[in-house]
This record gives structure tokens, sequence and C-alpha cells, in this order.
């Protein structure tokens, strides 16, 4: 098979959603589907001992929540399906964010009983910043939920996107009784049960038992109005990500999600080309490339390995194959790589354009980083890096393990799982974090993967902004405009609050303070 038949069988997608919507559970019936796993877990597996394939770490058996971005990688209809399960939980926006990067296409599951939260908000518009084409899926109809018109509505209306509902609901809670299949003329029953019962519309009638039922013949009528004042199925828009194919059903029944992932793989997007230094890569292009969006230590704890995540951006990926490393200009050999499922892995030998790989990382990679043949020489955009917004000081409780607490601490700052900042004039070791629960998780890490019990102290929630080297007064910081250095020794400003900000901008109008998450607004069409 040549390059081109290869990339136009990938389909690379992430799914997103709101904590509890959903998503793993989502994720494990599509592993289903796949045949990998036998028997779907779910996330708050905590009585069974069973845990969702997807969450690997031992803090989220505990938590109940996925906290690192997973891959997984299976065949599927004749197409090579990979699927990322991004962190739900608000804190780890970062970490999802950069995942975003690496896909063309996401899955977007709404909990029906609540609709659309804060964090799918934060999520979708990173998304819309990107023109990713975004598919819906419902979940939770076999409880009472929202009102599927109000659901469509408040998608609309929020998310500025119009909405096509490939399938229609029948009721829910205990009323629930199956979906209308718009896009294959056949009506979905549900029973209740794992097998679904598929009725085409021309032969409904001889089912007068569904027919007659008032919550059916409701559901019909809401169906006309659709058809009659909704807008029609434009594949074109939703590639733009301008429309979005909403489906309805429930993930752990598991009911609806066939029905919805065989109309995705149909109409997802294969591969597409990516912006880079020297232009625009096609994925059909002979020399391979690829970026890392993520790095992961010690997936394997009896080894203390680190794995960079790369997506194949063009050409064909080969084990052995000799790489070089586009920020340095060093030559590597890709001798050990692997494709997931969770934290089990297996040797890949090949790959193409929209397949995600880990590579073993001798300690030289970095997120972001560009890997090519050849004599191509080129980076991909750069990954968006966002602001922390919660500042700790941090040090190791026995000081007779500083050289595996600063191990420790430069790995998992290479992970992308926190920032780090140092003082500018001492050696204290300042972590930033977009929320909460990253401590915890660090701090857990750090003792269970490093041996070091770690003491942090909290300075607050601080306002982060970078200022060019050359503008830099000692005289004009002080701890309520913190001056700090970056991990690139790029020196910025943690300001206390508002106040303090604009004090600063007023009796210093001649330097420039710059906001990473404005300068992180640019925009990803080709056209």
């Amino acid at each position: 098979m040549t390059i081109q038949d290869e990339t136009k069988k990938r389909r690379t997608f992430a799914i997103i959603s709101h904590p509890d919507a959903g998503k793993t559970t989502m994720t494990e019936k599509m592993l289903l589907f796949g045949n990998l796993i036998r028997s779907a877990g779910t996330v708050k597996g905590k009585k069974s001992g069973k845990f969702a394939t997807s969450d690997w770490m031992e803090i989220e058996k505990q938590r109940g929540i996925s906290v690192t971005s997973s891959v997984m990688n299976f065949p599927y209809q004749g197409y090579q399906v990979n699927i990322l399960d991004t962190p739900g939980h608000e804190d780890f926006s970062e970490d999802t964010y950069r995942t975003l990067t690496a896909v063309d296409s996401v899955v977007m599951v709404i909990d029906g009983t609540k609709g659309i939260e804060a964090q799918t908000l934060k999520l979708f518009k990173v998304c819309k910043m990107r023109g990713i084409p975004i598919f819906t899926f419902i979940n939770k109809m076999d409880r009472e939920g929202r009102e599927p018109l109000e659901l469509m509505e408040e998608i609309e209306s929020t998310l500025n996107i119009e909405t096509y509902p490939m399938t229609w609901p029948v009721g829910m809670g205990k009323r629930f009784m199956g979906v209308f299949d718009r896009e294959n003329d056949q009506f979905v029953r549900y029973t209740g049960n794992e097998e679904e019962t598929y009725i085409p519309f021309s032969e409904l009638d001889q089912h007068p038992d569904l027919t007659e039922d008032p919550t059916y013949q409701e559901a019909e009528d809401e169906l006309m109005l659709v058809d009659e004042a909704g807008d029609g199925f434009d594949l074109n828009k939703v590639m733009k990500g301008d429309q979005t194919p909403v489906f309805f059903g429930s993930a752990l029944a598991p009911f609806g999600v066939e029905t919805f992932f065989n109309t995705f793989i149909r109409y997802a997007p294969e591969p597409a080309p990516r912006r880079s230094t020297e232009g625009v890569v096609s994925p059909e292009h002979e020399e391979f490339s690829g970026f890392i969006f993520k790095i992961q230590a010690n997936m394997n704890p009896q080894h203390r390995d680190r794995i960079a995540f790369v997506r194949i951006c063009s050409g064909k990926f080969e084990r052995r194959m000799n790489v070089t490393l586009s920020r340095t200009g060093k030559a590597f050999k890709l001798a050990q790589s692997q494709q997931f499922v969770a934290s089990s892995r297996g040797t890949v030998e090949e790959g193409y354009a929209g397949d995600i790989i880990g590579i073993y990382d001798p300690n030289v990679y970095r997120i972001g980083d560009t890997i090519v043949t050849g004599k191509q020489n080129f980076e991909y955009d750069e990954l968006p890096q966002f602001p922390p917004e919660l500042f700790k000081k941090v040090t190791a409780k026995n000081v007779m393990k500083s050289k595996q607490f600063k191990k420790g601490l430069e790995q998992l700052v290479q992970e992308g799982a926190i920032q780090l900042f140092k003082h500018y004039h001492f050696e204290d070791y300042i972590i930033g974090a977009v929320g909460e629960l990253q401590y915890e998780v660090f701090e857990y890490r750090m003792k269970n993967e490093y041996n070091v019990e770690i003491e942090l102290t909290s300075i607050g929630e601080r306002i982060p902004r970078w200022l060019p080297e050359d503008q830099v007064d000692e005289s004009m910081f002080d701890d309520r405009n913190m001056l700090v250095l970056d991990r690139e020794q790029k020196p910025l400003v943690l300001f206390k609050n508002d106040f303090s900000l604009r004090w600063f901008q007023d009796k210093h109008e001649d330097v420039e303070l710059i906001d990473l998450f404005e300068v992180n607004k640019y925009d990803q069409s080709y056209e």
C-alpha cells in the first residue's frame, strides 16, 4: 500500500468533556468495538477492583478521574483508529490543550442531565481557535435529563456552532425507548441490555407497541419540527468547525455508541497538512516528520523510563530509522518505538501520518520538538504554552535527598505536568500549575516515583507577565511583584493581584509586559 492509501485510513481524535460526563466510559466502549478489551471497566470501579483501561496511574484509580492523556490505537472496519483520552478534570487543562494539537477531530461528550459546563466551554474554545471538527455525543439518555431541543439550543447559543442531529431520542430515563437514526433511515430500539434492535423506518408500522406509545409520538413530532426548521447536514461546515453532528445515547448502557462510532468513522477527517517554518507539509510527503506533544516519565515503574509521544505528520515511520531533532540538529536512531493501550504497550514497526507512537527519550526531547528524516530542516508551529495561575515554593523535606529532588523536579517539568520557576537571586524553586490537583499529583509522584517527600508553601494566585531581558531593573521589584526566571532563563514577574499589575504599569510605562495567553490566540487555518 502507498503512503497515500495508509494515510486515508487514519482517524485520529480526542474525546473531550467535563468531568463525570462519561468520556472515559465512552472510550472503553470504543475499545470494545476494536476487540481490545473483553469487558469495559468504569472509572469509578473501586468496589469491583476493575478499572478503566485508559486510566493507568495509581492516583487515577484512587480518585476515579483521568489525570493524564492516554493514547489508544486499534483497527476498525478497515480504518486505523487513534484515540486520545484527555483528562476531564478542570485542573488538567494544559495537558488537554496540548493533546488537541495532535488530533484531526474531537468527540465532545455532553452530560444530558447537565448540558454544557464551564470546562467543556473552555476546551471547545481551543478547538474553535484551531479549527478542529467537532462531533457531539449527548450522554446519559437512560436518566432523566434536559429536553433534547433545549440541549441543542444551548449548544448553538453557547458555543456559536450549528447543530445537526444525526440521531433523535425517544423519551429519557425510564421512558427511554431508543433513537431515530436519520443517517441510516432506521429506528434503534433500547432494550436495556447490550443488544440493540434495528428497525427500518419503512417497517415501523409493523410495531404498534412502539408507534402508538405517547412518548414515541411526541418524539416523532419533535423530529418533524427539526426536519422542517433545522439546518441541513453540511460536511464542509463540519470540517471547518462551523457545524457539529449530534448523537444521543448512553455510554454506560452502552446504547447508541456503536451507531455513533460507525457514522463518525465514515465522516471524520483523515490527517490534514500542517504548518511549519518551511511552509505547509502534506501528510503524503515522502519524508518522515512528526512532533512531540507529550512526555511521560515512569510509565514502567520498574525501569524509570521516559516516553515521548510523537504525532506523525508525514511520510512513513519505520523502527530503527535515523531521525534529526530539528531544534539541535542532532541525529538519533529510533530503536525503541511503541504503541499503547493505556500503560500496556507493544512494539510498533511502522506508522503513517495520524498515528501516535511512543519513543524512548534519553532526556533530550522537549514538548513541541520536531523530528525529521533526510535533509529536511524545519519545525512545526510551536505548541501553545499556557500560563499557570497558582504558584508554590517547593523544597525537599530531607536535605540529603537533594539529588533525587532535582531529578524528579526536572523530569516532571519536562513532562509538562508543572511549570518551574526560580527566584531571580536565590536558589528558591517555585512551581506553577493551572489548578490545585496538579500539586497533589506532583507531590504523590515525587514521593512514589522518586522517593522524595516535599514541602509546598503557597505564594497564592499570581498574575504572570514575561518581560524582555534588557528591561530588567531589579530595583523595580518586591514581594508584590516578584521577579523570577522560567526554565529557559527568561525573566517574568509574578504580580500579587490586578491592582499591583496596574500600579506597576502606570509607574513603569516603558516596560513591555507580555501575557502568554494572548500570544497563543493565533489562527490555525491554512486559508
